[in-house]
């Protein structure tokens, strides 16, 4: 039996993935026949027919099965050599890609990024910031190569490094209701009045918005900092990360009205990059060092404070 080569075997896997002989040098970029020939020589060398081409489509055969699980594994092993070559080829990088969120607290990642990059002057930062759904565009387009924002667990493409939890609570300014801001406030009675949103930075969202009364009139703000300027002058009403609005909390400039109808909401905050992409030295140093000084966040700062148990008249 002689050696077979890799692209021998990513035609086989083609074939079999994509269905047929066609889709797989579409696929590719080969021509049908030369797909076609990889594959037959393939099975001379291994002596094993691995398709049954009897039939309108190409299937495997038992050994076919068998040997497509190995083909798999070690294709998977061939691309994470090749990141792996990629990654030791890359050298210093000129500039790091970093998006911060808005639900990213600025003061403590602003104060980590300068003291990071202060000791890397050879890499510049190139610092941009999204809303929403933004961040991940970014990052899955190959636009960032870092974000520090809410990261979905059951997105396999990110790996994350948890920073804490953000609480948004849902506030008012006083004297903003006609009524007393309690725990029992419902989303009719809230119907009257303006609910301020931020906007999805994003070219193509995939959300829909949170936390919106059907019905009510909306006034949207580019960030959560528009968001509270707007609801500390009374013009509006709207869901606030805690860590922003700790102080007006405290002081009464802000009322939380979150209770069984409002409960707020808890977001995990992290820093994320792509499993599938080569991350230069400089990009592995930065993701240890966010590793090391995790969490950022105050427990406190990820629980939602209930309104006074104000009762509400009808």
């Amino acid at each position: 039996m002689s050696n077979f080569t890799l692209h021998e075997l990513q035609c086989f896997d083609a074939v079999v993935v994509d269905g047929g002989f066609q889709a797989a040098a579409e696929r590719l970029h080969r021509s049908h026949p030369s797909v076609f020939a990889a594959v037959a020589k393939l099975e001379r060398q291994l002596g094993l027919d691995l398709l049954d081409r009897s039939g309108y489509r190409v299937r495997l055969t038992e050994a076919g099965r068998a040997f497509h699980r190995k083909v798999r594994l070690l294709l998977h092993e061939t691309e994470e050599l090749q990141t792996y070559a990629a990654q030791l080829a890359m050298g210093e990088e000129a500039e790091l890609r970093v998006v911060l969120g808005d639900l990213c607290p600025l003061p403590p990642v602003l104060e980590l990024l300068s003291r990071f990059f202060a000791q890397r002057p050879q890499t510049r930062l190139h610092l941009q910031f999204e809303a929403i759904t933004g961040p991940w565009e970014r990052l899955l387009e190959d636009e960032a190569d870092l974000v520090v924002h809410r990261v979905p667990r059951s997105d396999v493409r990110m790996e994350r490094v948890d920073l804490g939890r953000v609480a948004l609570v849902p506030v008012v300014a006083p004297g903003f209701l006609p009524f007393a801001p309690g725990t029992e406030i419902t989303p009719q009675r809230m119907q009257a009045f303006t609910q301020c949103v931020v906007r999805d930075s994003a070219r193509n969202p995939t959300e829909q918005g949170h936390f919106l009364v059907e019905g009510a009139p909306r006034s949207t703000v580019p960030d959560h900092l528009m968001k509270k300027e707007l609801i500390l002058h009374g013009m509006a009403w709207g869901h606030l990360p805690r860590f922003m609005i700790e102080s007006e909390l405290r002081a009464g400039s802000l009322l939380s009205i979150a209770g069984r109808h409002f409960p707020g909401v808890v977001e995990d905050l992290a820093a994320a990059r792509r499993r599938d992409r080569p991350h230069g030295p400089v990009a592995d140093q930065l993701w240890d060092y966010l590793t090391r000084h995790a969490p950022l966040l105050r427990p406190t700062l990820g629980r939602v404070p209930k309104a006074r148990k104000t009762p509400v008249r009808v």
